[in-house]
Formats: structure tokens, C-alpha cells, sequence
């Protein structure tokens, strides 16, 4: 895929458009499928372009934090969790359904392993679960 800036030469607005490849922007201009998203106008050109290689670099910088700060908070999370919820394992479906269905058991809390089709099953009978991303403690 790549990304023009296009100009429109009614009316000189400057828009964006996707094509799979140069060619293939080519082809439709001179087929005249090409039309300004504001006037309709078929007098569309691309407009000068510069490469986004220190922004990119920039860009993958940002990304890369913003996943360590994700992962800092998903951590902290599971320590949360940890702390104060016991683990019932793959009883979880079981467990959910005893605190659901017996009053004694209404304040808690259990964290655990189950199937989709579990947490589908105990969302219909309007027992209400959260899935969590289980970050591994190795992982970096």
C-alpha cells in the first residue's frame, strides 16, 4: 500500500488517498476514476512528497514506549489481582457459578483459567466475567 497527498486544481484542497502500489494510481487517473472528496472535480494531481524515514524512526520510538508503559500497567494489574483475588485454576467456571448461585459465597473474588465456551456459558446464565492479558513474568 501507499499513501499520496493529492491536490485538487478546481479548488486546491490538499487530500490523502491509499493505492495498492504506484501503478495502480496510475491506471486510475488515466481511466479518470480519480475525483476530489470536496468539488468532485477529475483534476487531481499527486502534490510533492517528502519520505517519513525520521518520523518513522521517531515513530517506532513511541511505540516501543508506549507497549513498555502497557505492559508496566498490565503488570501491576496481575499484581493487584494476585494479591486479592484467590486463584481457583481451571475450576473457574465452577467457582463462578458457586458464588453466583450461593448467597454465603457473594463476596469473592477468584481469578482463573476458562474456555471461551465457559465464558460465554456463564455470560448467558448472567454471570459476569473480565478477561485479563496474562503477562508472563519472563517476558521483558
Amino acid at each position: 500500500m501507499i499513501k499520496y497527498k493529492l491536490i485538487c486544481k478546481d479548488c486546491n484542497n490538499i487530500f490523502d488517498s491509499w493505492f495498492s502500489n504506484s501503478k495502480e494510481y496510475e491506471k486510475l487517473k488515466k481511466r479518470k476514476y480519480l475525483n476530489c472528496h470536496f468539488c468532485d472535480s477529475k483534476k487531481v494531481e499527486k502534490t510533492l512528497m517528502a519520505p517519513n524515514v525520521l518520523n518513522s524512526l521517531e515513530t517506532k520510538k513511541k511505540d516501543i514506549n508506549k507497549i513498555k508503559e502497557i505492559k508496566s500497567k498490565l503488570r501491576e494489574f496481575k499484581k493487584f489481582i494476585k494479591d486479592n483475588f484467590q486463584y481457583v485454576g481451571d475450576n473457574f467456571a465452577r467457582e463462578a457459578r458457586s458464588i453466583h448461585y450461593e448467597p454465603k459465597k457473594k463476596n469473592k473474588a477468584i481469578y482463573g483459567k476458562a474456555s471461551r465456551k465457559e465464558i460465554e456459558d456463564l455470560k448467558q446464565e448472567g454471570i459476569k466475567t473480565e478477561e485479563f492479558p496474562w503477562i508472563e513474568d519472563k517476558e521483558n
